[in-house]
């Protein structure tokens, strides 16, 4: 008992550590905190999927390409400029003169080294794998960067990989099993990761040798919370100072506060059901358990019939986000977005759910439940949402009672993050799935989320599929939009992969949120959206947000404390005292939020 208590007020300690500078401290750094309710998947950038993951992989690393802060069309990074052949299947990139954050130069051999890897490393394919799979060769020669396409490649300009230093990764001996907990991070961004914590808090410092200019602050701290009401607790008392992806109540929450700016534009994402058609590994074998009335695209258009997207809006949503009548591209890409209309729009009717569905000849029993054609299981189905989300509860209860009126009945399936991705992502033990993703400014990536070769290998490696599709119109769409290099045609192709994806229903577009932040204006001076016209800060599609964000000052210094700060460090050792009082130490993963994946 004795050890407990010492242990315990060793704890309490925590806030005075020497290192945790206060307020009042002059040599206090500049120090910006961000709240965040999902946990980094892996700080590996070749397996990593999750937005937050994402985000902070923009900070650390360089791309051949990054959005223009004002257009969001592609612009130079680390390849200062490029030329295409006429036959569009050569493009040769000259790689800036920089440094990597050890001191060594950055060269064209890294980029080479980065693709080259995923073309012959299935584990190394997890993140981003879709991205090379039309590169036939990559090749290196000083600062000039060769990529040989099979065939012309549309998108090229909006690479999503992160170029690696050759010189450390080369080392590494198993890409699939490698968590890259090592720091500080070499990297060619912004900011150096020098410090993570598993679902606690990744520490990033000012890069000073970054070819664009030093960050304005010298250290970000990304701070990881269980929930959105913790986290609006943290925004509130100042542990943290700004908070992203919000959800509507928490959002409301923030008004009164005159410290806290209220951010709401336009968002990145579109959330939709997943649905288990059927699904299969990349050699076509079964996996999974899906429930076989689903393999039946009736059964999924039945269900989107039965679907009040209007209601979800402004009672789910609380009106803070649009229905989505067919794209799963948002419409803030007026270019790529799609939307159905007249006899193909799917609106909310029962009355044709039940219609679609006796016609099919699924029959209700006494129950109201309806079986199988041949009799052999009733339409009972899993929906599997994130724990600890009030959210997706809220939307559980409300698909629940709209199915029940077609004769569905549909269980609630809560599963912890990490759990959710396996089985929506890998293992295909599930029926319905919540899930959603944060569109590019390309759509390319997430519409590769829905291809034959996203699937997960026999052995579960590999994948980055969003739903298991594997369907020869869209594989045929998605290639033929790949080699058109006029934009607005391209576009047209695009819309017709969408289409197919609305009608043959491997998911279900819900609706697209708004992007709701908010931040502490007593902390943050000037922080710029990306796009710069109303755009996004946390989770943009870019780093300058938070390249170019500038800390409160006084009397020139700064305002906030250096460190973890003592709200934060309390916050940590009262879950670890907790722990310990129950007799155990657990560390829990953070819940991911519907649309948790990048």
């Amino acid at each position: 008992m004795r050890k407990l208590l010492a242990l315990l007020a060793a704890l309490c300690l925590l806030a005075a550590v020497p290192g945790t500078a206060s307020a009042a401290d002059p040599a206090a750094k500049k120090v910006i905190k961000i709240g965040v309710t999902q946990s980094v998947d892996s700080m590996n950038p070749f397996l990593a999927v999750r937005l937050v993951t994402g985000s902070i992989q923009r900070l650390i690393y360089g791309f051949l390409t990054v959005p223009d802060s004002k257009t969001l069309q592609p612009s130079p990074d680390l390849a200062e400029s490029w030329t295409t052949s006429p036959d569009g299947l050569t493009w040769t990139f000259k790689i800036r003169e920089a440094k990597w954050s050890d001191g060594q130069p950055i060269t064209a051999a890294d980029a080479a080294w980065t693709f080259n890897k995923m073309m012959t490393d299935d584990g190394a394919k997890t993140g981003n794998g879709p991205a090379v799979e039309n590169f036939e060769s990559v090749t290196a020669n000083g600062q000039e960067l060769t990529i040989k396409l099979k065939a012309p490649q549309a998108s090229m300009l909006d690479n999503p990989v992160p170029i690696m230093p050759k010189h450390v990764w080369e080392k590494v001996p198993n890409i699939a099993e490698y968590d890259a907990e090592v720091y500080p991070a070499v990297g060619s961004g912004p900011y150096v990761a020098v410090e993570h914590k598993k679902d606690q808090f990744v520490r990033l410092e000012a890069n000073p040798d970054y070819w664009r200019g030093r960050p304005k602050v010298d250290e970000l701290q990304v701070i990881f919370y269980d929930n959105p009401a913790a986290s609006i607790v943290g925004l509130k008392k100042g542990d943290i100072d700004l908070i992203g992806r919000l959800n509507p109540p928490d959002f409301e929450s923030l008004k009164g506060d005159e410290n806290i700016v209220q951010w709401n534009t336009q968002g990145r994402r579109a959330t939709y059901l997943q649905i288990n058609h059927g699904a299969t590994t990349s050699d076509n074998k079964p996996i999974g358990d899906g429930h076989p009335a689903l393999t039946d695209p009736k059964v999924r258009t039945a269900l989107h019939y039965a679907i009040d997207k209007q209601k979800l809006v402004d009672e789910v949503q609380g009106g803070l986000a649009k229905p989505a009548d067919g794209s799963i591209v948002p419409p803030l890409y007026k270019d790529f977005f799609w939307e159905a209309s007249g006899d193909q729009k799917i609106s909310f009717d029962p009355a044709k759910a039940n219609q679609i569905l006796d016609e099919a000849g699924y029959k209700k029993g006494a129950d109201g439940i309806r079986t199988m054609p041949d009799g052999s299981r009733k339409l009972q189905f899993r929906f599997s949402i994130h724990t600890d989300t009030p959210i997706e509860d809220k939307l559980s209860e409300y698909l629940t009672g709209w199915l029940k009126e077609v004769g569905i009945q549909l269980t609630t399936k809560r599963l912890d993050s990490s759990k959710f991705t396996e089985e929506t992502g890998t293992t295909a033990l599930f029926d319905i799935a919540i899930s959603g993703w944060s569109v590019n400014p390309d759509p390319e990536e997430v519409l590769a989320t829905h291809l034959c070769s996203r699937r997960p290998t026999a052995s579960g490696q590999g994948g980055g599929t969003e739903s298991f599709y594997c369907d020869p119109t869209y594989e045929s769409l998605y290639k033929e939009q790949q080699k058109e290099l006029d934009r607005g045609k391209r576009a047209e192709i695009i819309k017709k992969m969408e289409e197919r994806l609305y009608t043959d229903a491997p998911v279900i577009a819900l609706y697209y949120p708004n992007d709701l932040e908010g931040y502490r204006k007593d902390r943050i001076a000037s922080i710029t959206p990306i796009p710069e016209d109303k755009g996004l800060l946390y989770g943009g599609s870019g780093y300058w947000p938070f390249y170019t964000v500038e800390a409160v000052t006084k009397d020139g210094e700064t305002a906030e404390s250096g460190g973890l700060g003592g709200g934060a460090i309390t916050g940590i050792a009262a879950v670890v005292v907790v722990a310990l009082i129950g007799g155990f130490l657990v560390l829990r993963r953070r819940q991911g939020a519907a649309d948790e994946r990048e």
